[in-house]
């Protein structure tokens, strides 16, 4: 044990550490190393970044990065230990490696020195990916209902690939062939490899926040399972679908399958199948104008000579081809009808004139002038502005004034006085009966 150390098992106080009583380096350096030194034997898992292995020196240095983060860590070892790998050891391998880490005192640096170097497999990593996947499916980033839809044509396609990459050429190539007029906004970063995921989680960040993008291509060409492990990146996957803009993954060829395939709001085969979702064919599109519109066109001509047809139809019906056939036959009926009518009103007038000239002739009969035309007259006695009509020889005494109205006139007189008929029709004298006979006719 240290000195420090051997103090503070015996009890000694630590010195108290203040800017009147400030620690000497050594101190620092020593307390530093004895924390590390807690820590012990471990193992850690990262990717080879750089490997320094000379010959004829007794340690390999290498540098082990974590494939997530921009951290890293430097490692010492025998170079027996990577001559001796069953797998051969490069930068960009996998490994697990079980060692201590030590604090150089005289540097203030730390280490990893390792004992024990772990390629890890092909089967290894899958088995990872998958528990990746079953977790991630499990939070339910793979459903559908979360996918954005991707604009039919974008205004500027945000592409993230690698610098000068086939898989670049092709997208640029195939979209501009399909639409000259489309716009690019290009990132270029490492595609694979342990810088891989951090430049393309930032080139992803910054064309999520350009209003300008429309759309995100991640474009990669095939590759080893090894190549393609930045794709199956949990923080990648992660920010693909937080982002907002619709996001398309064209990694690899069509047997590949990275997880970030599953969360992308699209995935094309190739990044050749990529270019021809994002972007229209325009030659395909001026085709379909073409035949819309001849389709259209020939709806409407039919449509016109339906139209036609119909019309045509009517006007050869007897109501349209001679609209005034049914008006003059009604015409005639009609005639025929007032005819009739005015027979029958005319044979109704003559009926109701007959009756009224017999009751005309029958009240001409009974009424008061008939009588007084045969030589009867009406008497009345005059009393004022009074007229009453004399029944008996009382209603009219001598001296009474008189009305005596005749056929063609009235006379007016006075009483002189009155003789009652005390003989019978048969005993009165011959001019009583020619005056009797004279009222009967």
């Amino acid at each position: 044990m240290t000195q420090d150390g051997t103090a503070a098992r015996t009890g000694a106080a630590t010195p108290a550490n203040s800017a009147e009583q400030p620690w000497p380096v050594r101190t620092v350096a020593l307390k530093v190393s004895q924390w590390i030194d807690r820590l012990g034997s471990i193992w850690v898992e990262g990717q080879i970044t750089q490997m320094n292995l000379r010959p004829g020196t007794r340690t390999a240095f290498l540098v082990l990065r974590d494939p997530s983060a921009d951290m890293s860590l430097s490692v010492t070892c025998d170079p027996e230990l990577i001559r001796r790998s069953p797998v051969p050891l490069q930068e960009g391998s996998r490994v697990v490696v079980f060692g201590k880490l030590s604090f150089f005192v005289g540097r203030g640096t730390i280490s990893l020195r390792v004992i024990e170097i772990r390629p890890v497999g092909v089967g290894e990593l899958l088995a990872r990916i998958e528990r990746l996947k079953a977790l991630l499916a499990a939070e339910g980033l793979f459903d559908p209902r979360l996918k954005r839809p991707v604009p039919f044509l974008p205004g500027t396609v945000g592409l993230i690939t690698g610098r000068a990459s086939a898989a670049e050429r092709d997208v640029l190539t195939v979209a501009r062939n399909r639409w000259p007029a489309v716009l690019f906004d290009i990132r270029n970063t490492a595609v694979q490899g342990p810088t891989a995921v951090p430049q393309i989680l930032e080139a992803l960040a910054a064309l999520d926040r350009d209003p300008a993008v429309d759309v995100i291509v991640l474009a990669r060409g095939g590759g080893s399972v090894e190549d393609l492990l930045p794709f199956s990146d949990e923080a990648l996957c992660r920010a693909i679908v937080a982002a907002t803009t619709p996001i398309v993954s064209a990694i690899g060829h069509e047997p590949d399958n990275p997880l970030c395939d599953l969360v992308a709001d699209m995935r094309a085969a190739t990044p050749t199948d990529a270019a021809k979702r994002i972007v229209p064919d325009a030659a395909a599109e001026l085709a379909g104008v073409r035949d819309m519109r001849d389709r259209a066109a020939a709806a409407l001509r039919g449509w016109v000579d339906r139209e036609t047809a119909a019309l045509a139809q009517l006007r050869s019906r007897p109501v349209l081809a001679d609209p005034l056939r049914d008006i003059d036959r009604r015409t005639e009926e009609v005639e025929r009808l007032r005819i009739a009518a005015r027979r029958c009103a005319d044979h109704l007038i003559g009926a109701e004139s007959t009756t009224t000239r017999h009751l005309r002739e029958k009240l001409t009969a009974v009424g008061p002038a008939a009588t007084l035309a045969r030589g009867y007259a009406v008497v009345q006695r005059v009393s004022g502005r009074e007229r009453h009509v004399v029944r008996s020889i009382g209603d009219a005494p001598a001296g009474s004034q008189l009305r005596v109205r005749v056929a063609d006139g009235a006379v007016t007189a006075a009483a002189l006085g009155s003789q009652a008929l005390g003989k019978s029709a048969s005993g009165a004298g011959p001019r009583e009966r020619d005056d009797d006979r004279e009222e009967r006719r």
